[in-house]
């Protein structure tokens, strides 16, 4: 097992920046593919970003490319994902994400653990 806890969500303007956080319990974080994927309500849930295993490999969606970007602190056990220039259509609950997986990891399935979500409300 490998709890995952996200924070940093909250109420923000357009065009405002919130930095997610995910920490992570376990002696294996550094092992694990990471993501992050959004749901929004009465919507499936959506890829967001994904990093790598070793952190030099990621991956957005196009809607968040060049606004969104996701890191990794393995010291820390923590992935982050900073979101500038935030949009009333980036409103949803952020979910992190754990893959056994070398590579960057785009679809839900693979993932083997996930958090239990941060609340993201962008108003307009």
């Amino acid at each position: 097992q490998m709890p995952l806890v996200e924070s940093g969500g909250g109420l923000v303007q357009a065009g405002g920046s919130l930095r997610l956080s995910c920490a992570a319990s376990g002696r294996t974080f550094s092992n694990f593919a990471m993501g992050w994927f959004r749901q929004a309500p009465g919507k499936e849930r959506e890829f967001v970003a994904a990093l790598n295993s070793g952190g030099g490999s990621t991956h957005y969606a196009d809607s968040v490319r060049g606004r969104f970007t996701i890191s990794r602190d393995d010291a820390k056990n923590t992935v982050y994902l900073q979101m500038n220039s935030l949009k009333p259509e980036d409103t949803a609950v952020y979910y992190c994400a754990a893959a056994r997986a070398r590579g960057v990891v785009v679809t839900p399935a693979p993932y083997d653990y996930w958090g239990q979500g941060t609340q993201v409300t962008v108003s307009s």
